[in-house]
């Protein structure tokens, strides 16, 4: 049996952060001919529900590069990579010290998700406050107000390549957290980061859907960095001719680009759908 795993943004996604309606009937036919098929992201599931809903996607998700795996067929959430917030104060003052605001997600004690920051610094704190307030939805508290008891799943920022380069290089001596960063789509000067501990990736979590569900070989696709981990996993990895160079490196093969259906060209061939 074999499990296909997809990452969302510049893989599986369009530019417009959608799945197209080619995609989408590609994803059919897999289901149609019994092909396994999850997704793999660093979202969290709240930024990933826009894009999946009234699609089927019925095996468990893995979420924020694999600290969370996500079972929508009972909502269960497992975690077993969490940061206390203690485990974070380097990264705050490494936040601090280039005046970037950090986004810190957690998971309450309800089992509901939340965000606190900081002071808003910049436009690109302001930008993503909006964000998270109107499109995902989630509840923005200021960081004096988290709980003890929040288990905390990343912290995540917006900002200018130099600064955030200055974050990840200042963590680089922190054992227990990973940094992953890059460009945003479409903004031009804006990098993104996000740290989480670095037990989690999304290669640990595919292992334990493989073992648990009994697939016998993983085929991935990915495009970036945080890819890495589930491409060293899988037993094909594919990625799209606007990925990294170094997932290009690792890639079984480079196939076509994500916003010209590359994947579900890709599948199409594949399995002979």
């Amino acid at each position: 049996m074999e499990l296909v795993v997809f990452d969302l943004d510049g893989t599986l996604l369009n530019h417009n952060q959608q799945i197209s309606k080619y995609t989408l009937e590609t994803l059919h036919k897999l289901g149609e001919r019994h092909i396994a098929y999850t997704v793999a992201t660093g979202r969290t599931l709240h930024a990933a529900k826009p894009c999946l809903s009234g699609h089927s996607f019925r095996l468990p998700h893995v979420y924020k590069n694999g600290v969370i795996i996500w079972d929508p067929g009972t909502s269960v959430y497992r975690h077993p990579n969490f940061l206390t917030a203690s485990e974070i104060q380097a990264v705050l003052e490494a936040f601090a010290k280039v005046h970037l605001t950090p986004f810190v997600f957690t998971l309450e004690p309800d089992n509901q998700h939340a965000v606190y920051h900081s002071a808003i610094l910049d436009e690109h704190g302001a930008t993503l406050v909006k964000s998270l307030a109107e499109t995902r939805q989630l509840p923005v508290y200021p960081l004096d107000k988290l709980n003890p008891r929040s288990s905390i799943t990343n912290i995540s920022a917006l900002g200018p390549e130099k600064a955030i380069r200055r974050i990840s290089e200042a963590l680089d001596e922190e054992d227990h957290l990973v940094a992953y960063l890059g460009d945003v789509k479409n903004a031009p000067g804006r990098f993104w980061l996000d740290i989480h501990h670095s037990a989690a990736s999304k290669g640990s979590a595919l292992s334990i859907l493989k073992e648990e569900l009994g697939f016998e070989r993983i085929i991935c696709f990915g495009d970036g960095d945080n890819d890495i981990s589930m491409f060293s996993l899988a037993d094909e990895s594919y990625a799209p001719s606007n990925a990294t160079d170094e997932i290009k490196r690792l890639a079984t093969a480079t196939i076509g680009h994500h916003n010209d259906d590359g994947i579900a060209r890709f599948l199409c061939e594949r399995f002979n759908l």
